[in-house]
């Protein structure tokens, strides 16, 4: 960060004080982005975005608020700390809300390699989002696109408290995508593919996304009802993050204290199958998520919060942390705007013995989800009801696509029959391989 921005955020934790502030933080993320997209090798739009915002968090009598702002001069600044404990003074109180403790704030910070600083010209991504467009549709069978786009960031993020704490890190961003359809007795299809990444260099090709995204659309030509009853269902990576996004959404701690999550007493209970480990990795080098410290200053580090299908521990921040009576883990999160929550970094599930073709050929009948549609996922009760789309499998074999379909179960029964392949995707901020679930109801639409 440079030296404007310590100086704005020493002025922003003086003038809390001054306002009345018994003690308050403040963050500011910032940064560069731009996208391109084509449509038949025509530029479609082009939009550039350089922003820079400010967050203050104050602490008065028990009681804290939460305000942003764009202005940096001191005027404004000092009107925004007066406002903050303004609103900090007539809100309610919370016991458990306040700044860490000046033993558990992060003192070291590895290199975790996230900024990149490759600066792709717009022209470079006009020709990234036209040879990846080009790729998708140069494939015989692919009637129509819906475009193709290329886009590249830098952002940075300072936090700082009143009790000592400074740190902060850049990462960059890289992406490329292709959307395509294809037609055939009149029905219309389409799908995609897209390349993520921390460094340029870690992007898939262009010819590679643009392939992929026309053999899926393909492959979903002539696609039939689901057939009704219970049968194994299997999440295909693009959309097994969704298991692990609920145990990651049921484990937070303030879940868990405000007693709204099907696993609130299941601490060191099996929750899930034994082959099942779920590992927060915030330090892994290059990660889409990854980071030294977290939103409030703590040390971020590897933690395995399900194990061999054993709930090992809960994503705490302090708040969440206090009120359950345990140490915080590291895991806040919180915007420009709003108060730190318990989150995720680099979400990853660890890979099994079986390949994902070996997984669909052990399923006599059953689905093949690659598309998920609506949500209707209570996470108090667990239970589970999600439009999908996919492919039905017949002995052990792909047989046809398949539209409209509803996959139902309880959250609580499905983790239990886990299975997962041993295909991981690093490119991911939610790291999930292939996942089979077992006795699930099926519905055609």
């Amino acid at each position: 960060m440079s030296k404007s921005i310590e100086t704005t955020m020493t002025m922003l934790l003086e003038s809390a004080k001054r306002a009345g502030a018994d003690a308050a933080d403040a963050i500011v993320a910032g940064g560069v982005s731009e996208e391109v997209c084509v449509r038949f090798g025509k530029l479609e739009s082009m939009e550039r975005a350089e922003d820079r915002a400010i967050g203050l968090r104050v602490f008065v009598d028990g009681r804290n608020a939460v305000i942003s702002t764009a202005s940096t001069d001191k005027a404004s600044i000092d009107t925004l700390a007066e406002r903050a404990v303004a609103m900090a003074r007539i809100a309610p109180q919370d016991p458990y809300a306040g700044l860490a403790e000046a033993s558990q704030l992060a003192t070291e910070f590895p290199d975790l390699d996230l900024m990149d600083r490759t600066t792709p010209s717009s022209d470079q991504l006009i020709e990234l989002a036209t040879a990846t467009e080009d790729a998708a549709i140069s494939v015989e069978g692919i009637t129509n696109s819906e475009g193709g786009s290329a886009s590249y960031s830098t952002s940075a993020v300072m936090l700082a408290t009143s009790n000592g704490f400074a740190a902060d890190f850049e990462r960059s961003g890289f992406s490329i995508s292709a959307c395509v359809l294809a037609e055939s007795d009149g029905m219309m299809e389409n799908d995609y593919d897209f390349s993520s990444a921390v460094h340029f260099n870690d992007l898939r090709s262009s010819q590679d996304v643009g392939a992929k995204a026309a053999a899926r659309v393909l492959a979903r030509i002539g696609a039939k009802k689901a057939k009704t009853g219970t049968f194994p269902v299997i999440y295909d990576q693009r959309v097994s993050a969704s298991i692990s996004g609920h145990i990651a959404s049921a484990i937070s701690g303030a879940a868990v204290a405000r007693g709204t999550s099907f696993l609130k007493d299941k601490l060191g209970a099996q929750i899930a199958h034994a082959s099942i480990t779920l590992t927060d990795e915030p330090l892994r080098k290059r990660g889409l998520a990854s980071a030294s410290f977290d939103d409030e200053g703590l040390p971020k580090q590897t933690s395995v919060l399900v194990k061999d299908g054993v709930l090992q521990g809960w994503l705490l921040d302090l708040a969440s942390a206090r009120q359950l009576g345990l140490p915080p883990t590291g895991h806040a999160s919180r915007g420009i705007s709003s108060a730190p929550r318990p989150s995720t970094s680099n979400w990853i599930m660890t890979a099994g013995q079986v390949s994902r073709d070996d997984l669909i050929a052990g399923v006599e009948e059953g689905l093949l989800v690659t598309e998920l549609i609506g949500s209707s996922v209570n996470l108090i009760t667990g239970d589970y009801s999600r439009g999908a789309a996919g492919f039905w499998i017949k002995n052990g074999e792909i047989a046809y696509p398949v539209t409209e379909a509803t996959i139902a179960g309880n959250l609580t029964d499905m983790l239990m029959t886990l299975t997962p392949a041993d295909d991981l995707d690093f490119c991911r901020a939610n790291i999930t391989p292939t996942l089979r679930v077992d006795g699930m109801t099926i519905a055609s639409g």
